[in-house]
């Protein structure tokens, strides 16, 4: 299942606020600003983020 473009936005938000407070980043990059790093992350696939939906 993919994610939609406001849940890949969340998941980029929620990543790039970890990192912009010290979390480690998981990959090799030349980006210095937190969302550009999550961005590179989430499009490597290494983010360890799970999407839940309710019911509709």
């Amino acid at each position: 299942m993919s994610e939609n473009r406001y849940e890949k936005a969340r998941i980029i938000g929620a990543r790039a606020l970890q990192v912009s407070y010290g979390a480690p980043v998981l990959i090799e990059t030349g980006q210095t600003e937190p969302i550009l790093i999550a961005a590179e992350e989430y499009d490597a696939g290494v983010l360890p983020f799970t999407v839940r939906r309710g019911k509709a």
